[in-house]
C-alpha cells in the first residue's frame, strides 16, 4: 500500500465505480472480496493488526488521493 499510494479498499471502490459506470451491478462487498479473494471481514479478522506509529505516518506520506 505505502509503496503504491493508495489502499486496497481504494482499488475495490474503482472497480465499484468501473462496474457501475459500464451498468454492471456489483456491491461495495462483491468489489472487495474481488480485491482481498475473501470477504473483507474474513481477512481482516486474519490478517489485519494494529499499524505502528512509524506505519500510520508512512500511509499519511504515501496516500495520495
Amino acid at each position: 500500500m505505502n509503496l503504491a499510494g493508495f489502499c486496497r479498499n481504494c482499488l475495490s471502490n474503482w472497480m465499484k465505480e468501473a462496474a457501475d459506470a459500464k451498468g454492471i451491478p456489483m456491491s461495495k462487498d462483491e468489489s472487495r472480496e474481488i480485491v482481498y479473494g475473501m470477504p473483507y471481514d474474513e481477512w481482516r479478522a486474519k490478517h489485519q493488526k494494529e499499524a505502528s506509529p512509524e506505519q500510520k505516518a508512512a500511509f499519511e506520506k504515501s496516500h495520495r488521493h
